[in-house]
């Protein structure tokens, strides 16, 4: 679990008195959540993790322990790319997500909801609920996906007041409790109509589409300043211009060296490999 998963939990412990623990397998990571110098910064963080730290927040390496004594587990590990196989370079690999719902299902002796944070190729959802339906002893587990929406800089900001937040399930009718339960957390701080509910695999690819369409913005400003450039225009009041427009609005027009980071370039390759699959050649070349 990367260090940002560990404080957007630790938030949840400050905002509503739950118990919320924190494991992973790497001591030397756990320790240093346990240290008064902390892995990560950002604005607040500290805050958060040292008000409640050891009241109902516990960063542990007894993953064991606290899985099963869990009633929510949400599921946040890494899903780089694939490196072999089919499709290598474009989809996500599960091989994270997959051993810990085999862990999750070894282990557990009482019905718990699996909530997962982190991004897998759409329809996915049912093989790790396969995994956790075939290795656990007469336990039900109900899969919900809760992908999250953070930028680089504001992520406290994001969390505490987040555009939207959504939660898809199965569409039945112990997918619905689980919605409900869920649902009733993240009321606490987040506007009831901010939280939507929806199909498991409509949340799966709503977090896909909406790095694509950043994405597509910044690739398009960065087009139009080559235009700007060409023609002695000036790519900053065009931008102004266009974001005057209420139908484009002024966010992620800055032109720039082109997008950064881990998520877009992965998230955009994994939405190709989707449509490939599924025969859409001329969406996947777009």
């Amino acid at each position: 679990m990367s260090g940002d998963r560990r404080w957007r939990l630790s938030l949840i412990s400050v905002l509503i008195d739950i118990q919320v623990a924190v494991v992973d397998i790497s001591s030397s990571r756990i320790a240093a959540w346990n240290s008064s110098s902390l892995p990560v910064f950002g604005p607040g963080i500290d805050d958060i993790v040292m008000s409640c730290r050891g009241r109902n927040l516990f960063f542990s390496t007894d993953v064991e322990k606290h899985v099963a004594n869990a009633d929510i587990i949400f599921v946040s590990v890494n899903t780089p790319s694939k490196r072999q196989g089919l499709g290598a370079g474009k989809p996500v690999d599960l091989m994270y997500w997959e051993s810990t719902a085999r862990l999750i299902a070894d282990i557990s002796t009482n019905d718990k909801i699996v909530v997962g944070k982190s991004i897998v190729p759409v329809k996915k959802a049912e093989a790790i609920e396969r995994i956790l339906t075939h290795n656990s002893n007469d336990v039900r587990f109900h899969i919900l996906s809760n992908p999250k929406f953070l930028a680089e800089g504001t992520a406290i900001n994001n969390l505490l007041h987040p555009d939207r937040v959504l939660i898809g399930d199965r569409s039945t009718p112990e997918g619905q409790a689980a919605v409900n339960t869920l649902v009733s957390l993240y009321a606490h701080w987040v506007p009831v109509d901010h939280i939507i509910s929806m199909g498991l695999w409509s949340a799966e690819i709503s977090k896909l589409a909406a790095n694509a369409f950043l994405a597509q913005r910044i690739s398009s400003i960065n087009a139009m300043s080559a235009l700007c450039e060409a023609t002695s225009a000036d790519v900053s009041e065009v931008a102004y211009a266009m974001g005057k427009d209420s139908r484009v609005g002024h966010r992620f027009l800055n032109a720039t060296v082109g997008y950064g980071g881990s998520y877009f370039r992965k998230d955009i390759l994994n939405l190709v490999y989707i449509c490939e699959c599924n025969g859409l050649t001329q969406v996947a070349n777009y």
